[in-house]
């Protein structure tokens, strides 16, 4: 009797590991799946910019050309790579495009930053005799926006590939007189 006893408190005792090491391992594939298998939208950001032409005319006419190399940036907070598809850049002067550019496909490494600059022509030749223009040149401050949209996938451990799509609305300001550009704000 006490043999049967003994076997059957060994049963129990191996039956109480088995289960306790069943809920350890949820709990580690819980936490994974919470964590590191969670899919964040990457951030896409104007950085900053250098111009190599300045031309802004204040006369009668109000008008500016500027060849710009604007620095971007994609962050990507994910634990896999982002993989994009090529894209356009736009800038604005209030509602009127004032200049683009196009964004080739790339990949954004796992919990890095991608940093790349872009040539941009920015012209205000589709303005028609805008007197806010010639106002904002007179001031020294030329208010632009860009707007750009990357769609690419994020991969997770080369296995898993979730779609996201990165919608980049920043604000920015050319200063005139110092010939650079300030105030970037991305949302």
């Amino acid at each position: 009797m006490e043999d049967k006893e003994l076997r059957r408190q060994k049963h129990k005792k191996w039956l109480l590991y088995g289960i306790a090491f069943v809920i350890f391992q949820s709990a580690i594939i819980a936490l994974f799946t919470l964590t590191v298998m969670k899919v964040r939208n990457p951030k896409f950001r104007v950085r900053s910019a250098s111009f190599e032409n300045f031309d802004v005319q204040t006369a009668s006419n109000a008008s500016f050309n500027l060849r710009t190399n604007v620095a971007l940036g994609i962050k990507n907070t994910n634990f896999g790579p982002y993989k994009y598809d090529n894209s356009t850049i736009s800038f604005y002067y209030g509602d009127t495009e004032v200049g683009s550019a196009v964004i080739t496909k790339s990949k954004a490494q796992f919990r890095r930053t991608k940093k790349f600059s872009v040539a941009v022509d920015l012209a205000s030749t589709n303005l028609a005799a805008n007197s806010q223009l010639a106002t904002d040149i007179g001031n020294g401050i030329v208010p632009l926006s860009s707007r750009s949209t990357l769609t690419g996938k994020v991969e997770l451990m080369l296995i898993f590939k979730k779609k996201k799509s990165v919608n980049m609305n920043c604000t920015m300001e050319i200063n005139t007189r110092t010939q650079s550009l300030q105030n970037i704000m991305c949302k």
